[in-house]
């Protein structure tokens, strides 16, 4: 699905300022770029495509075959970290760079990476200072973090504005399940206790074979196309308002960097159809009903199956800390923050042997009464 190119990229993300001649920033909230030396502002053009059209998705098999039409592939120019594998698309005159993910030091490639063009992009909400507020509540509400964890939240360092690309997936699914069916009922027994006797009622689970069909339309699924960060923390980025997509436009990049996928399609799909399973599961057990449910088989069949290559935008930092990295994301829409944090084990020591000193306190003013 993507491959390497020798052919010089073309200068995309280039617009310079009217009245200076400085590079044009996509301001986040608003549908213009901005020169941050002498304030001009630029509209960003609507596209000769209407929104319905760009978000039309694309055919899953013929994707898979690789006869995309040439107007859905595009090349841009990434560079490779060899730490954690990131691609990250920069501009053409760039050589050298901090990788935006675990902050090591990379140079670019010189070559260009051809890859299914994004249909479309969610523009950046948040500021980086309104960002940088959002990731500070977070970090000063860690329990047991480092006091230089502390000292970062206070900083200000800046924040990488990056898209992150994805997949979405649409799939009609049809499901025949068997299992068991599980109702509760209550049986009364005698017991007794400390010599007396009493009754007890008992919980049992009557089970019966249960079969049947349910089905599901999926809509925009999402995947993350890229490994350079931990999914379990990206999916908590979650949700994501789709209703504010728009067509993809190399001006809502300017200023910011958009990673390369590296998660290809057909892996990305076996992603979907595992979250699908998920869901359609869920699906079942409301279908099988009862108090309980147990699932046997399960076989669905993906009909209809599209989707889109989107570009999703966050807010990061990287932390180094005893040599190693931690990495902080912010949804740049909702301003939701996750990310890894390093424990203090003096921290964790002290609190351990507070606790022990509260629970000797404890037991000796309860032997003393």
């Amino acid at each position: 699905m993507a491959d390497t190119d020798a052919a010089a990229p073309t200068d995309r993300h280039q617009f310079p300022c009217a009245q200076c001649g400085a590079q044009l920033r996509f301001a986040p909230g608003q549908r213009r770029l901005t020169c941050q030396y002498c304030g001009h502002e630029q509209d960003i053009p609507a596209t000769d495509e209407d929104r319905s059209t760009a978000l039309t998705a694309h055919d899953l098999r013929t994707a898979l075959d690789n006869h995309l039409p040439p107007e859905a592939m595009e090349e841009t120019r990434v560079l490779n970290c060899s730490n954690c594998g990131a691609q990250v698309e920069f501009d053409p005159d760039t050589h050298s760079k901090q990788c935006p993910f675990c902050a090591s030091p990379v140079v670019t490639d010189t070559g260009t990476h051809r890859h299914i063009k994004p249909a479309a992009v969610l523009p950046f909400r948040l500021t980086e200072k309104e960002a940088h507020e959002s990731m500070n509540r977070w970090l000063k509400g860690l329990w047991f973090a480092p006091n230089g964890l502390k000292s970062y939240a206070r900083s200000d360092r800046t924040l990488d504005g990056l898209y992150v690309p994805y997949w979405a997936f649409d799939a009609f699914a049809r499901s025949r399940y068997s299992g068991e069916r599980g109702d509760a009922y209550y049986q009364t027994r005698s017991v007794t206790r400390n010599g007396k006797r009493t009754t007890q009622r008992v919980r049992k689970i009557r089970w019966r074979r249960v079969s049947g069909n349910v089905q599901r339309q999926f809509h925009d699924v999402l995947v993350m196309a890229a490994q350079s960060l931990p999914r379990k923390y990206v999916r908590a980025l979650e949700p994501w308002m789709l209703a504010d997509l728009a067509p993809y436009s190399p001006q809502f990049l300017a200023g910011f960097r958009a990673e390369g996928y590296t998660v290809d399609l057909p892996d990305g799909h076996k992603i979907a159809i595992e979250r699908m399973e998920e869901m359609i599961r869920q699906d079942v057990r409301r279908d099988i009903g009862g108090d309980e449910q147990r699932i046997h088989s399960l076989s669905t069949d993906h009909s209809d199956e599209k989707f889109k290559h989107l570009l999703l935008p966050i807010w990061m930092a990287a932390y180094r800390y005893h040599g190693k990295s931690y990495r902080f994301v912010v949804n740049a829409q909702t301003g939701k923050v996750q990310g890894e944090r390093p424990w203090s084990k003096w921290k964790i020591a002290g609190a351990v042997a507070l606790a022990l000193v509260l629970a000797g306190l404890f037991l000796y003013f309860g032997e003393m009464q």
